[in-house]
């Protein structure tokens, strides 16, 4: 993993995922192990494994087209990990953000190699009635 400029090896992991306690090889004492604290934290893809087929990287996602068929929607700003489903934040010119929970009923297909999201508008006009 890269943190910050700093390239270093995950010697362990515990906590939580909202609080995770991770060593790194090097970090000899508690103000070694605090320096890169708050530093952005990457990961090489080829170190997340295999995902299944209804599974995405937030990266994989956000920027991609939203359409509904034929009809563009807008653009995927980000994608908000909720409690009960994760959400697309679609930006739509002219208008308000427009939230797209990540379920069947609302997303038909996600083509990240067409950077495309294909969702039911009816769907989710339906919803904010």
């Amino acid at each position: 993993m890269v943190v910050g400029e700093r390239e270093l090896t995950v010697t362990a992991r515990r906590g939580t995922s909202e609080r995770p306690i991770v060593v790194v090889e090097g970090a000899g004492d508690r103000a070694a192990a605090e320096a890169p604290r708050g530093e952005p934290i990457a990961v090489p893809r080829t170190a997340l494994g295999e995902l299944g087929g209804d599974e995405f990287l937030v990266d994989d996602l956000v920027d991609c087209e939203v359409v509904d068929g034929d009809r563009r929607v807008g653009r995927v700003r980000d994608v908000l990990l909720l409690p009960s489903a994760d959400a697309l934040e679609v930006e739509i010119a002219g208008s308000e953000m427009l939230l797209v929970p990540l379920v069947a009923d609302a997303v038909r297909k996600i083509d990240t190699a067409a950077r495309t999201i294909d969702v039911d508008m009816g769907f989710l006009m339906r919803e904010a009635e």
